[in-house]
């Protein structure tokens, strides 16, 4: 089929894929396993979203559209986390699988940062361990992945509300091909058919 709204899919994904790329670099770099993998979730969903969008798929963008209330879901939960809302603990092994106790990338790397080693051989059982400390931070690491979290909200439903326009366009133009007949010169209702009479006969006979 052909479709007039194709021309209307530039826009859709390709700021979404940036942001979810840029957000799973930063995770992979903190070694953040349960956002690495949410992330990982996300690209498919969007370029499932754009392969539909492409090729005509609606059923593809509706995917897209309600995992965007998940992806919301998810990262109002990392704000909680960060913000420690509800019980919850930016310290706690959570996002990491309790299998290692890495924090955010930006905890050490944040804006102004400087990071200090200092070595802990005098203490009994720590020889060869490493204290770091942190400090001269412009901006604590946990408003950064706030922030992070906040664009990646805006972004989703930003890209919901798009999602719901070309499913919407796509249905017109689907109902309004089906309405002229499309390109099928003989259509099923325009079968011939017998007339009832004349079967029941040749039954008969």
């Amino acid at each position: 089929k052909h479709c007039g709204c194709r021309n209307c899919n530039s826009p859709f994904p390709s700021p979404f894929q940036l942001a979810a790329l840029e957000r799973q670099v930063f995770d992979f770099l903190g070694y953040q396993w349960a956002p690495i993998l949410a992330n990982f979730l996300h690209i498919i969903i969007v370029i499932l979203g754009l392969f539909g969008t492409i090729q005509y798929r609606p059923r593809y963008i509706v995917v897209y559209a309600i995992w965007t209330a998940v992806w919301v879901t998810w990262n109002i939960f990392i704000i909680c986390f960060y913000l420690e809302v509800g019980g919850l603990s930016k310290d706690s092994e959570l996002l990491t699988f309790n299998i290692s106790r890495h924090q955010s990338w930006w905890s050490e790397n944040g804006p102004g940062c400087v990071r200090k080693e200092a070595s802990m051989s005098g203490i009994k059982g720590l020889d060869n361990h490493s204290y770091i400390s942190v400090i001269g931070c412009a901006l604590e690491y946990r408003y950064i992945e706030v922030m992070h979290s906040s664009f990646q909200i805006l972004i989703a439903l930003v890209g919901f509300v798009y999602a719901c326009y070309v499913v919407s366009v796509f249905t017109e133009e689907e109902d309004s091909f089906d309405f002229i007949g499309g390109f099928d010169p003989f259509p099923l209702y325009h079968v011939n058919e017998k007339p009832t009479n004349l079967l029941f006969k040749q039954t008969y006979l």
